[in-house]
């Protein structure tokens, strides 16, 4: 299992679907099965964190550029036309 601390979105979707892979082809060991899908659900959330995370910072930045443009609008509209 690889350290969490520096676990990219991409590296978890690769080893979940190393996991996802040695369940469906039955070649994981029953005993380590509870401990595959457990670091799986811990993989999942881990994504699902990543996500929103990056959904949140989308949101902000789109917002942002919405109040930049409102506010370039108004600037425009301000001055004089000749």
């Amino acid at each position: 299992m690889r350290n969490n601390k520096k676990l990219t979105y991409n590296q978890a979707i690769d080893e979940l679907e190393g996991i996802i892979e040695e369940i469906e082809t039955e070649s994981i060991d029953v005993d380590a099965l509870a401990n595959k899908v457990k670091r799986a659900a811990h993989l999942i959330n881990l994504c699902k964190n990543n996500l929103r995370n990056t959904e949140k910072e989308v949101k902000k930045t789109l917002t942002e550029i919405d109040k930049k443009s409102g506010a370039d609008e108004n600037q425009d509209t301000d001055r004089e036309p000749f």
